[in-house]
């Protein structure tokens, strides 16, 4: 039986693989534009699952007349337009670090929308989570320098933000009724066709498959064949972690999920330093601790409330 704490685990480990991925997608995006490789992961990780569910075990996929709309509004909005605001954001030149901040005021709009929406109680200790983790990422991607103000760019990530926290909301309920695996496919299926719509798959550049890339960091100079690298993406940067999540979340609030989420700029960051060396200040790793209090916190609100 899945407990609170193997949930935790879950959830940890799933921002690991997340973060991991980070430098594999880093790659990928040096010879392929940032669209095409959120509708190929999308794609890939449907046929993927798909394929082994119904092979052995087609019921789980099965849904009624009446869940088609709500499950297709989780899979654009979850899983398309989260991709989408976090992608264009960084395309329109709003740094990284500020678009990270954005996305992750999701924890902010959730305990806000089940506050205010669903009247539920909010542990005064989750409050102070969301708001340390948030200063905590603040503080690591010092958003500070090299700010670029781009209307359109900064409502994309908080569009993004906004989706995420649906994700989140969404997953919490659907997750109650349905596997991990069958809400994955099904959120990921419904990305896929709109990823498909507005980019036609005929205009996919396909040589992409056979050209060879770069890994640079601590690997420059070794050439991967793209498909290699393509996969990487979807199995272990796609598949198994959002796999994690969803299966963490079957224990733990869409709140406590989204503030344990916030692990993964931090540690995604460690993975920047190992593999490209990019070493972190003082005031970074100050920003990390405060993250980590504030997950902390999070789990203890959810345990007192």
């Amino acid at each position: 039986m899945l407990t609170k704490h193997r949930g935790e685990f879950l959830l940890v480990l799933g921002a690991i693989f997340f973060s991991a991925s980070g430098v594999i997608v880093t790659v990928i995006l040096k010879y392929m534009p940032a669209f095409r490789v959120a509708q190929f992961r999308s794609v890939t990780a449907v046929l993927i699952l798909g394929t082994y569910v119904l092979l052995t075990r087609p019921h789980l996929i099965r849904a009624k007349k009446s869940e088609i709309k709500k499950l297709a509004l989780y899979g654009v909005v979850g899983f398309a337009f989260v991709n989408f605001g976090y992608l264009y954001g960084i395309e329109r030149g709003v740094p990284l670090g500020l678009v990270l901040i954005l996305e992750f005021t999701a924890s902010i709009w959730i305990v806000l929308w089940i506050r205010l929406v669903r009247k539920h109680y909010v542990a005064n200790q989750m409050w102070l989570a969301v708001f340390l983790s948030f200063a905590g990422l603040v503080l690591v991607a010092k958003v500070w320098e090299g700010f670029k103000f781009d209307l359109i760019g900064l409502a994309a990530s908080l569009l993004c933000a906004f989706a995420l926290a649906a994700y989140f909301l969404m997953s919490e309920k659907i997750g109650k009724t349905r596997e991990p695996i069958a809400t994955l496919i099904f959120g990921m299926g419904f990305a896929s066709v709109f990823w498909l719509i507005v980019l036609p798959p005929w205009n996919f550049p396909f040589e992409i498959f056979t050209t060879k890339m770069n890994l640079g960091g601590i690997a420059d100079g070794t050439m991967v064949p793209g498909w290699i690298m393509l996969t990487a993406a979807s199995i272990f940067g796609t598949v198994v972690p959002y796999m994690l999540v969803l299966s963490g979340m079957k224990v733990l609030s869409a709140s406590t999920s989204s503030v344990i989420g916030m692990l993964e700029p931090v540690v995604a960051g460690g993975f920047a330093w190992l593999w490209f060396g990019q070493s972190w200040d003082a005031i970074q790793l100050f920003g990390g601790a405060i993250v980590l209090t504030g997950i902390y916190l999070a789990d203890r609100a959810k345990s007192t409330s």
